[in-house]
């Protein structure tokens, strides 16, 4: 009735928007497990299509060197896609190299297409260089020191030099963005980097930046400094009350998972063999030398499998790494680690936050980390750099990282601009590969940057850490160390890559004049496909206006049209998350349009890719799994463990219901909200619940009294009941000997139906937690207890949680999952509705 419990169908922090019901961020493989079968699509003029680059992958053979690639690269984000390109391009050599590449997802679809979209130079690592080296270290030990300032100033030396190349040869798929250092005081203390000398940094920073363009040569836009009035014109969302001046420097910029896809097809276009969703399953290995000779490999899409020859084979899989380096020992041990992720998380805000050609850096947050503020496809990025954790193949970041960002950045905003949680429209996580060699020697130097290394067991290199900016750097390394004196001679500095033959400023405008497709449109289209675009517009069809004749648009408010879907079945996408994540970046920019458009995406894709009608629900499903991993308006709980809401979350909520803005909610609207949350009230329950939180009876309820509802103590032992029997009915299905107690065959079971099989140790060690009596058996008391702490480090709350949220019913979410044979009994619960 009138209970929080007869109104929430989650915990008290999940909210629903009109087209999308938030759950709880999904575990496990984000990518389709049933095989789609797609039929073949012609690839883009001058590129075979996905279908003929598997028959190659399996045309290769142990019998011979000329049926054997001489390269084959596990991973196709940035760096194993550009030493696939690279490779394909040496020259000088007797004959040119036969190259493959595989990527067990899409490209692009980890670590690469969730950076901040800087092609930066590493002004950060310029400073923390030199703090180093201003250290007492200095005469301690003075050789090191040296040496390692000397090596962190090479790399960001060099990485002023990729930069260059990017911004210059590749203007079709980069552009240069101003970034603007507020400063609001001339002394800083505590002083950035935990430096005495950068507390100066204020009065420094005109004569730091100037050193920074002639890292680059000075071939980079100046950096300047803009008063205090200029600001005000400049950026006027920025704060005036304490600026001093702002420092303005340049840094690259790109769309990132455009960029790896135009290197992808750029090796595909000069020969090499490449295809996205194949995965290595394991090494082949020569019976008298035990190295790794080969791979066996699965197509995720057709769901054939076969084996692919090489001489060299380069792990190139970003923090996922060590994963990859697991199946090159024969007998399946565990391998010295040698890559940390470190994460970056991200929010994206309305493009009204910032000027749309001007970004902000804020280089002394409250733990140390930078967090940059910049424009992007219209919106807003707000980003941090790193901060070590494991890396994980699902976007959606931590809460409490999107609060922080949030804090952060408002103090540099207007107090006319605040900051509302319900203006993040999209949220992410991306990680960046730490690596140290396992390999080297006792005592040997350790990089600051990438990492190169091969093991003399199996004869397998892998390549790890870097930056986005050193992809090519990177591929031309670890191309010249495996083929040495037959590596040949690299080309790619002088390769313009995919699109950007044909590219030129005017583009655009010839689009608008013969196609009739609008400004917005036309200026996407052309810095995302280049040279490229006339393939893309071919594929328009009419929209039935005066005005854009040719363009019909995805989702409103975006410049995405039906034709790039069309499109990208060409250019290798597979799957509904392929196009709202990367192919446009709908997911990126707005997880809410990314749902929107999922229907049409879905319908367009069938058409090309000939899906059959359960093919495209199953495709459906794992898309609106996957998108539901970006973070958006409404905050994400695990969907078990209890949280209660923070004010502004409450008034989030409050925003969400009152859809008219008159700053009142009426039983209409309630009525309305119940429903969207999958839990309609009849008259009578709608009556009680109205009449309980509008305290005042004057027939509506003020924000005050929502917020005074939600957080009533018998709200949250509302909810709090309702929690615990979800954990109960969790604990029922699990237990399928109906003992009325969990072992650990039935923990590990329930990993096994749920698609992730946790590791005896990772069982052993959940039950050690639920088992608080240490009798070797866990009571419905203890799991409901354990269900209830914040605690999860082994994920195994989340699997379960989400699972449940999945299947809006009560003894229905592992129905579909249950062994044959095995008949479940509730002896605690009756199935059916949550709320009874």
């Amino acid at each position: 009735g009138g209970s929080a419990a007869a109104l929430l169908s989650t915990s008290p922090s999940v909210a629903s928007c009109e087209k999308k019901k938030v759950e709880a961020p999904p575990v496990g493989d984000p990518f389709p497990l049933q095989p789609p079968k797609n039929k073949e699509v012609v690839g883009p003029k001058g590129i075979p299509s996905r279908a003929e680059q598997i028959r190659r992958l399996k045309s290769s053979s142990k019998q011979g060197d000329d049926d054997q690639y001489d390269v084959l690269v596990i991973g196709g984000g940035a760096t194993g896609a550009g030493i696939a390109f690279d490779a394909a391009t040496r020259s000088n050599l007797p004959s040119g190299l036969k190259v493959a590449c595989i990527e067990r997802g899409d490209f692009a679809s980890e670590t690469s297409s969730r950076s901040t979209k800087l092609i930066w130079a590493g002004i950060k690592y310029l400073a923390s260089a030199s703090a180093a080296l201003l250290s007492w270290d200095l005469l301690t030990s003075p050789v090191t020191t040296v040496k390692d300032f000397y090596s962190e100033f090479s790399m960001v030396f060099n990485c002023h030099q990729e930069r260059k190349y990017m911004l210059d040869k590749q203007q079709h798929l980069t552009n240069w963005v101003p970034i603007v250092c507020p400063f609001t005081e001339w002394n800083i203390w505590p002083p950035p980097f935990g430096h005495p000398i950068f507390s100066f940094f204020p009065v420094l920073a005109p004569a730091v930046f100037k050193f920074y363009d002639a890292l680059s040569q000075f071939t980079c836009p100046p950096s300047y400094i803009m008063t205090k009035k200029e600001a005000r014109t400049k950026f006027p969302q920025l704060s005036d009350q304490d600026i001093k001046y702002c420092a303005v420097f340049y840094e690259g910029q790109h769309n990132d998972a455009r960029t790896n896809i135009a290197i992808a097809l750029s090796a595909a276009e000069k020969g090499a063999h490449i295809a996205n969703y194949v995965e290595m399953t394991e090494g082949i290995f020569d019976e008298d030398s035990g190295k790794v000779i080969g791979v066996k490999a699965q197509d995720r899409i057709s769901g054939e499998t076969f084996e692919i020859y090489a001489k060299n084979i380069i792990f190139a899989g970003g923090p996922f790494t060590d994963k990859l380096r697991s199946k090159e020992d024969k007998e399946g041990g565990t391998v010295p680690p040698a890559v940390q992720g470190a994460s970056g998380s991200h929010i994206v805000l309305p493009g009204y936050f910032a000027p749309k050609d001007m970004g902000l850096l804020d280089y002394n947050t409250s733990d140390g980390r930078f967090l940059f503020f910049l424009p992007w496809q219209g919106s807003v990025i707000v980003g941090t750099t790193d901060k070590k954790c494991d890396a994980e193949t699902l976007p959606y970041p931590p809460e409490e990282e999107i609060q922080w960002m949030m804090k952060e950045v408002e103090k540099y905003l207007s107090n006319d601009l605040k900051v509302r949680r319900s203006d993040v429209l999209s949220a992410w996580r991306g990680w960046r590969p730490l690596a140290a060699d396992p390999h080297a020697p006792p005592g040997g130097q350790v990089s600051r940057d990438h990492v190169i290394s091969k093991n003399p067991s199996s004869g397998v290199t892998f390549i790890a850490g870097g930056k986005w900016t050193t992809w090519r750097e990177m591929a031309e390394d670890v191309l010249d160390k495996v083929l040495g004196d037959k590596a040949g001679t690299c080309n790619t500095l002088d390769i313009k890559l995919h699109g950007g033959e044909g590219y030129h400023k005017s583009l655009s405008t010839q689009l608008i004049q013969k196609y009739g497709v609008s400004e917005e449109v036309a200026n996407h289209l052309v810095k995302t496909y280049g040279g490229r675009v006339w393939e893309v517009v071919e594929k328009c069809k009419p929209t039935g206006k005066q005005w854009p004749r040719y363009g019909v648009q995805l989702v409103e408010g975006y410049p995405y049209i039906e034709a790039e879907i069309r499109f990208a079945c060409q250019e290798y996408a597979c799957t509904i998350e392929d196009v709202l994540s990367r192919r446009t970046r709908l997911a990126f920019l707005n997880s809410e349009a990314a749902q929107e458009a999922l229907p049409r995406v879905a319908d367009i894709m069938a058409e090309e890719l000939g899906w059959n009608k359960a093919a495209k629900k199953e495709q459906i499903k794992c898309a609106q799994k996957y998108l539901a991993a970006y973070g958006g308006r409404i905050p994400y709980e695990d969907g078990v463990a209890l949280r209660f809401l923070a004010h502004e979350d409450a008034m989030d909520m409050f925003r969400e219901i009152d859809r008219d803005g008159s700053g009142f909610i009426d039983p209409q609207e309630l009525k309305e909200i119940a429903t969207r949350l999958g839990n309609p009230l009849d008259d009578k329950q709608l009556k009680e619940l109205f009449r309980t939180i509008d305290t005042d009876k004057n027939g509506k309820i003020s924000a005050d009294e929502f917020v005074a509802w939600i957080n009533a103590e018998q709200s949250k032992n509302d909810v709090k009941r309702y929690l615990h029997a979800t954990a109960t009915v969790i604990f029922e299905e699990i237990d399928t000997d109906q003992s009325g107690f969990l072992d650990k065959a039935e923990l590990k079971a329930v990993t096994v139906r749920l698609g992730e099989d946790f590791t005896d140790k990772e069982i052993k060690k959940i039950f050690r937690e639920m088992d608080t009596d240490k009798d070797g058996k866990i009571s419905l008391q203890e799991f409901i207890a354990w269900m209830d702490k914040e605690n999860d480090k082994t994920g195994f709350r989340k699997l379960l949680a989400s699972n449940m949220q999945d299947n809006n019913m009560q003894g229905a979410w592992l129905d579909e999952k249950t062994p044959k044979g095995v008949t479940i009994k509730r002896k605690y619960t009756n199935s059916g509705s949550f709320l009874g």
